[in-house]
């Protein structure tokens, strides 16, 4: 017996990194699995996206755990997208009861170098479609009287960084979201969390932007040249320079877990970097 036997989660950037692995820890545990993610490229973006190919190799490794699952390529900027997503949930598994509104992407530039389209699309993706998934499931887990929604903030809303002022706006916005809804919603069954991983090795994390960013000495770096200039800096947190998807699963899994004690949190994952600052 697992501990989400004949629970239903809704995973959105669930194609590949903490997404997949999140998937993969509530399988585990008996829960059915929905994955969404965009696989299309972002054009602000230095680094590619998930693909097709990956979120349907989220759904094999998912159903080989013998539990259902389904991907579903939805892009949480799109009102309609999200509902539509929601909805087909809800009328093949019958219910919904966990979502994780894990997706996010990065970029980097000072607030002075911020371009209104770069501004927008980190804003609309990291703090909006947050929105949009959370709004969109809400209606189900009240009826239900029972929900559990994890949104994924990063420990940049906690400590700050240069070269993020977009993407940290939008991740303190989603604290502020969570802790809202939480109060909103409580008494419902229903609770609303946010996790704030350090840096996580994904695509996320090893791009040639991030590189870029953390060498600005070196011509085109590589990840090697990165990942020596991550000790250079001690980045990390007692030797760990940066965490395992694995890491972030483990906590998730305690807040959807929960019977209904914890909500309107903030889970602290790991450090951001050193406190001199890493860029």
């Amino acid at each position: 017996m697992g501990q989400l036997d004949g629970r239903v989660a809704f995973i959105t950037g669930g194609a590949r990194g903490q997404g997949r692995a999140h998937a993969l820890a509530l399988a585990a545990e008996g829960a059915d699995i929905v994955v969404a993610d965009s696989c299309a490229d972002v054009p602000v973006l230095g680094y590619p996206m998930a693909t097709e190919e990956q979120l349907a190799e989220t759904v094999k490794l998912v159903e080989e755990l013998g539990v259902r699952a389904r991907g579903v390529v939805m892009d949480a900027r799109d009102t309609a997208q999200v509902d539509d997503a929601v909805a087909g949930t809800i009328a093949e598994f019958g219910r919904l009861d966990i979502l994780l509104a894990n997706h996010g992407i990065v970029d980097f530039s000072t607030v002075e170098k911020t371009s209104d389209e770069s501004w927008s699309t980190i804003i609309d993706t990291n703090l909006t479609g947050i929105f949009k998934t959370i709004r969109a499931v809400l209606p189900r887990m009240r009826e239900q009287r029972y929900g559990r929604i994890v949104a994924t903030s990063s420990m940049g809303a906690r400590q700050t960084a240069p070269n993020l002022g977009h993407y940290i706006a939008a991740k303190w916005g989603v604290i502020g979201l969570v802790k809202t809804t939480a109060l909103e919603v409580a008494g419902d069954g229903i609770t609303v969390n946010a996790i704030c991983p350090g840096a996580v090795g994904t695509d996320l994390f090893f791009n040639q932007p991030t590189y870029d960013i953390f060498c600005p000495d070196l011509e085109n770096p590589t990840r090697e040249q990165f990942q020596q200039r991550l000790d250079d800096l001690d980045y990390g947190l007692n030797g760990v320079r940066y965490l395992e998807p694995e890491d972030v699963s483990r906590t998730i899994l305690y807040l959807v877990t929960d019977r209904g004690l914890i909500s309107g949190q903030v889970a602290e994952i790991g450090l951001l970097g050193p406190a001199r600052g890493i860029y």
